[in-house]
């Protein structure tokens, strides 16, 4: 231990010179940008750089890819994408694809974020208790969370598919085969529960985690109060628990919307556009169709970051809400 303290010594010995520079010539306040300059870099390579890029192609129109050779159409690609003579009837936009994967997004979100949060803390619930197998059991609802999503959508389109397992098990108990992937209702049913299979875990984990946080001695007084374990989940668990359903609410919202790996894989979006996302119209338009419409595709994305934008905004002020209500208490 020794031998790699002094090992250790010697590596930041040698940029002690440097830092004494830095701290000459840019002074003890500002010497922290010399620490974060490697972070801030990465960042505007990566983030706003690609950003800046973005909004380039966003105000640009043509199918060039570079963007000194595409010409400046200014807000052109947003009014192709809102371009409806009835917003009532998707039917009658210009961009009738945009429209529906936008419906399809909001619908998905909402079905799957309800039963994501619903489903999470029923699990959380049960997985705090003293049962048989407790580390077991978690460990078999948070396994699916470590898998990618391709390897999930494969599994489940194994499982689903025409010629696939639970068709076979049908057929052999002399019912009918079912169209679990090419029927619209069905097709978006297996969306919605594979991709709350697949991440539940991880929100789980959350809850499980605020759960263990609440002090013991309030159930224990709750109890010898004689108060009912209904009473104790709305008295004392759901209001404790709060900050971290807030939590989970936001991020399954975020991450609904930005659906994308496995219902590619699952379903491609069909049948028709029954499960096309906005995610999968962006690189539909962008990247997959013959005619690559670049500044459509991004002024599609910058439509979902202003909607990702607006999400961050109301998780920020419901947790400041949750925050000061727990301190007027």
């Amino acid at each position: 231990m020794s031998v790699l303290s002094r090992v250790a010594g010697l590596f930041f010995n040698l940029f002690e010179p440097l830092f004494r520079l830095a701290q000459r010539r840019l002074g003890l306040g500002r010497l922290g940008w010399l620490f974060v300059a490697p972070n801030l870099l990465v960042f505007g390579l990566f983030t706003f750089l690609p950003i800046a890029i973005n909004l380039v192609y966003a105000t640009t129109g043509g199918v060039n890819l570079m963007p000194f050779e595409r010409p400046y159409t200014g807000g052109e690609n947003f009014g192709i994408l809102f371009e409806c003579r009835d917003y009532s009837d998707i039917t009658t936009c210009r961009k009738d694809v945009f429209w529906r994967a936008i419906f399809n997004t909001v619908q998905f979100s909402l079905i799957q974020v309800v039963l994501m949060v619903v489903l999470s803390l029923v699990t959380a619930l049960v997985l705090n208790r003293k049962i048989i197998g407790r580390g077991f059991w978690r460990g078999v609802f948070f396994y699916p969370v470590l898998l990618s999503p391709v390897v999930v959508a494969l599994i489940w389109k194994w499982l689903l598919q025409s010629q696939g397992v639970f068709n076979a098990a049908l057929v052999g108990m002399g019912a009918q085969p079912i169209d679990w992937l090419t029927t619209s209702s069905w097709a978006f049913f297996w969306v919605v529960f594979v991709s709350i299979w697949a991440h539940m875990g991880f929100y789980t984990l959350i809850l499980l985690a605020g759960l263990q946080a609440i002090p013991k001695d309030m159930y224990e007084a709750a109890e010898m109060d004689g108060a009912s374990p209904w009473r104790t989940l709305r008295r004392i668990t759901l209001p404790l628990l709060m900050p971290n359903l807030i939590v989970v609410l936001v991020l399954a919202m975020i991450r609904a919307v930005q659906i994308f790996d496995e219902v590619f894989v699952l379903t491609g979006g069909g049948p028709g556009s029954a499960t096309t996302f906005i995610v999968q119209f962006i690189y539909q338009t962008g990247f997959a169709e013959q005619i690559h419409l670049y500044g459509l595709a991004a002024a599609a994305s910058l439509v979902l970051a202003l909607g990702l934008v607006l999400l961050t905004l109301i998780q920020l002020r419901l947790t400041r809400a949750s925050e000061a209500g727990e301190r007027a208490r």
